[in-house]
């Protein structure tokens, strides 16, 4: 299951690479904004990541889950933690959130088996 992990970081970088090379300025200027809008502020950084992982499941954006999960297991955030922030977005979203709470849980359980 681990390898999802990886194979999520590899596509994920690769095409990155691939859109940021044809140097489209609002393009580059869109990943400048989302990779400032984690930094410290107001709100740390591991709240922000919680924000971002509860948006996300709302929006039913896997990918983007995908990356906020393990940004928020590589900041230390406990599976409690990640839990009740997907609880608030499993309410908020409805059931039509609940598939990607699933894809979640195996994409976290993968995160802890590497």
């Amino acid at each position: 299951m681990s390898n999802s992990v990886t194979e999520f970081n590899e596509y994920r970088a690769k095409m990155n690479d691939k859109i940021l090379a044809d140097n489209n300025k609002v393009i580059k200027r869109i990943f400048n904004l989302d990779t400032n809008a984690y930094a410290e502020g107001a709100l740390d950084v591991k709240t922000k990541e919680l924000l971002g992982l509860v948006a996300s499941a709302v929006l039913r954006c896997d990918d983007c889950v995908k990356y906020h999960l393990e940004t928020s297991h590589k900041l230390g955030l406990s599976k409690d933690e990640v839990v009740e922030a997907l609880s608030i977005a499993t309410l908020v979203g409805g059931t039509i959130v609940i598939p990607h709470l699933r894809r979640a849980y195996e994409f976290w359980d993968a995160l802890e088996q590497r």
